[in-house]
C-alpha cells in the first residue's frame, strides 16, 4: 500500500503516527516527549555507556523499532535496496550536528511538533530557526549542493544497523550490561514490548507515507508541495487533541516539567543548525532512521553520526538544561544553554555553511 499518493492517505498515516505517540505518552513516556528521536538516540547512547549523565541513560525501544519497523515494510513492499557511497564522513559529521542542534533546543523536530501541541511556546520560537535552516538548505541546493551519488551494495550491507540494533534489544532485555536511570526523564518509559510495536507501527508508516519534517518544508520552498505537510498537520491535530483532553496543554514559556528552556535565540539557532543540516543529509533525523532501514548505508553512518554527538552533547557540556523547580525552595529554576553548547552552536552553523556551499554537483564537468 502506498500512503503517499494522496493527502487523505498522508493525512491518516499522520494520525496513526500521533496516535502511536500518544499511546506511548499516556503510558509511561514523559508527556511532552512522548517521541523524540534526538532524546531517545541520546537515552540509548547513556545506555551503551557512551556518556555518563545517569538520569538519561535507558535504550529505547522505540528508536529500535523504527529502524526495524522500515526494514520489514520495505523488504516485504520490495522497497529494500542496499546502498551506500555518498560521502560517508560528511554524513557522519551532519549527523553529529543534527544531535547537537537538537540537544541545545532540547528535542529533534518531532518533539517540537509535540511540544508546540502542548502549548509549549518555546517550540513556536523554535520553529522560525528550523524553517529558515530548512530554507538555507534549499538555497544550498538550487546553488548546486550535493554530496555525491549512492551506488547499490551488497544486500547485506544495508541490514547491518537493523542487526545491530535487534542485539542491543537483546542485550537489554537478557542481561544487565546495559545501564538504565533510576530517575530523570530516562527512568520514565511506557512498557518495553508497547514500546517496541509503537516503533515497529511508526516505522512502518513514516516509511510508506515519506514522512520528514525538514522534506515536508524542503517541499513546499522547493516545488510548492505541499503534500508532507499533510502529514505532519494530522500528526499535530492528534497530539493536540490528546493533550487538551489529559490535561497537558498549557500554553506558556516557563512550564517546570515540559524540558524546555526560554533563551529564544538559542532555541531558534540550535534547530535553525538542525534544519540546515537536514536538507544537507537529506532528511531529519526520523528519515534518517527510516533510510537506514530501508537499506541505505549512508543514512546509518548518519545515525551513528547522531549517536555520537548525542554522547558528546552531555560529555562536553553542550546540551541545555530545563526550566524546573528547585526542590527545597519551590522555586522555578529557569532552563539555559551552556557557554560550551553556544560555542557548539555557531561551530555547527559554520560547518553547514562550509559543507553546503563547498560540495557542488560535478557531472558534466
Amino acid at each position: 500500500m502506498n500512503l503517499s499518493d494522496s493527502k487523505k492517505k498522508l493525512a491518516l498515516a499522520g494520525a496513526v503516527c500521533g496516535i502511536v505517540a500518544a499511546a506511548l505518552a499516556y503510558f509511561g513516556n514523559p508527556a511532552n516527549m512522548a517521541f523524540c528521536i534526538a532524546c531517545f538516540i541520546r537515552d540509548t547512547a547513556g545506555a551503551l555507556g557512551l556518556h555518563s549523565t545517569e538520569t538519561v541513560q535507558y535504550v529505547r525501544p522505540e528508536i529500535i523499532g523504527l529502524v526495524l519497523g522500515a526494514f520489514l515494510i520495505s523488504a516485504v513492499t520490495k522497497e529494500y535496496r542496499s546502498t551506500a557511497g555518498s560521502s560517508p564522513m560528511t554524513r557522519f559529521v551532519l549527523g553529529m550536528i543534527l544531535a547537537i542542534g537538537s540537544l541545545v533546543f532540547l528535542g529533534c523536530p518531532l518533539r517540537m511538533i509535540i511540544r508546540m501541541s502542548a502549548g509549549d511556546l518555546n517550540a513556536w520560537v523554535a520553529l522560525i530557526g528550523f524553517v529558515l535552516g530548512v530554507g538555507t538548505g534549499v538555497f544550498a541546493l538550487k546553488k548546486g549542493f550535493s554530496l555525491g551519488r549512492a551506488h547499490l551494495a551488497g544486500r547485506m550491507s544495508g541490514a547491518v544497523l537493523s542487526v545491530l540494533l535487534l542485539g542491543v534489544l537483546i542485550l537489554s532485555l537478557a542481561t544487565t550490561l546495559l545501564k538504565a536511570s533510576q530517575s530523570g526523564p530516562g527512568s520514565m518509559h511506557a512498557p518495553v514490548l508497547l514500546s517496541l510495536a509503537g516503533g515497529l507501527v511508526f516505522g512502518a508508516f513514516a516509511q510508506k507515507s515519506r514522512m520528514c519534517f525538514a522534506g515536508s518544508i524542503r517541499d513546499v520552498i522547493l516545488m510548492r508541495n505541499f503534500d508532507l505537510l499533510t502529514i505532519i498537520g494530522s500528526f499535530f491535530v492528534v497530539m493536540l487533541v490528546y493533550n487538551i483532553a489529559s490535561g497537558n496543554f498549557v500554553p506558556a514559556f516557563d512550564t517546570p516539567g515540559v524540558i524546555a528552556h526560554s533563551e529564544h535565540l538559542w532555541n531558534i539557532l540550535g534547530m535553525y543548525a538542525v534544519g540546515f543540516a537536514a536538507v544537507l543529509a537529506g532528511g531529519c533525523p526520523l528519515r534518517q532512521l527510516i533510510l537506514a532501514g530501508q537499506g541505505s548505508s549512508d543514512s546509518a553512518v548518519t545515525v551513528f553520526g547522531m549517536l555520537l554527538g548525542a554522547a558528546l552533547a552531555h560529555n562536553l557540556g553542550l546540551a541545555a538544561s530545563a526550566t524546573a523547580v528547585n526542590a527545597e525552595t519551590q522555586e522555578i529554576v529557569s532552563g539555559s544553554v551552556p557557554l560550551n553548547g553556544k560555542i557548539a552552536v555557531i561551530i555547527c552553523i559554520a560547518v553547514c555553511f562550509i559543507i553546503g556551499f563547498g560540495n557542488k554537483r560535478t557531472e558534466g564537468k
